[in-house]
């Protein structure tokens, strides 16, 4: 019998000069554990003249972590953080009570065709911590803790799981996992997880309860525990989820806070720009106009 309660197909979003696949939050599902967002970016093939520019822009009350599967992203903040992301590589910023920065293509692949494929999340902070001081962590792809079993490579991204524990600084209980299968496999992982669990497919197919899902497809636990599922050979899934919170997450754009005078804050704060700025770069994208959800 499947243990799926929800499948949350990926939707198409724009974020400004480049389109992503939005996958959380979903109207019947606004957070799996302490995770609020998570966009999908690409597979794009970019040309010599395309580039990626999201220019600085601010973040209130979560983490946020950038992975990806190809391609390469440079971050720079208001902390004077410049940093390269990698295929396999970690971004962890938490913003706490405020952190303003932009991602663009590096400056030696602007003049290149490229492609960039990967995924970027938001991870919600405990309600006694959504003001702390703003920091950054950039984790390397060969301290990811990963291991083999059987035709399955495994890779703890984020939090513990399976007795192990990531090097991503993490604020609350959560686990983020990579799955990737040679073979045809059948999984047994409830007993390793805790909390609310979902699973996204990026490619090949999955097989549960004599359905099958495919990319694109995240796929909700319904008594918050995967079960058992057969991976097909050639399939990559990310398991994702943890404790929930137990005040509601209110998201206007950028900002995430149990408060909404917080965020009504937050937007003051960036028309008028108080928040701290990026070294070296003056451009930014403006407040949206829209209600907090």
């Amino acid at each position: 019998m499947s243990n799926i309660g929800l499948i949350i197909e990926e939707r198409a979003a724009d974020i400004g000069n480049f389109l992503v696949g939005r996958l959380l939050p979903f109207r019947q599902k606004r957070a799996v554990g302490p995770f609020v967002f998570i966009d999908h970016m690409g597979p794009a093939d970019l040309k010599n003249y395309q580039n990626l520019d999201v220019p600085a822009h601010p973040h209130i009350g979560l983490s946020t972590l950038t992975y990806l599967f190809e391609g390469s992203i440079m971050h720079r903040d208001s902390l004077g953080t410049e940093m390269e992301i990698t295929p396999g590589a970690v971004n962890w910023m938490t913003a706490g009570k405020g952190v303003v920065h932009s991602e663009r293509t590096p400056q030696y692949l602007r003049h290149s065709d490229k492609r960039l494929h990967g995924l970027q999340i938001w991870v919600a902070l405990p309600k006694d911590l959504e003001n702390l001081d703003p920091s950054f962590i950039h984790i390397e792809a060969k301290d990811i803790p990963h291991w083999e079993e059987g035709s399955t490579k495994i890779k703890l991204i984020a939090g513990e799981a399976f007795g192990k524990r990531s090097p991503v600084p993490v604020y609350s209980k959560l686990y983020f996992l990579e799955i990737i299968a040679s073979e045809d496999t059948t999984l047994n992982i409830g007993n390793d997880l805790f909390g609310e669990s979902a699973l996204y497919i990026l490619e090949g197919e999955i097989e549960d309860g004599g359905n099958t899902y495919g990319p694109k497809q995240i796929l909700i636990a319904k008594d918050a525990k995967l079960c058992q599922f057969k991976m097909l050979a050639g399939t990559t899934v990310y398991i994702f989820g943890g404790e929930p919170f137990p005040e509601e997450r209110y998201i206007f754009w950028n900002f995430v806070s149990s408060d909404k005078e917080t965020i009504e804050k937050a937007k003051q704060d960036w028309v008028a720009q108080r928040f701290p700025k990026v070294p070296n770069e003056t451009d930014f994208v403006p407040l949206p106009q829209s209600n907090v959800k």
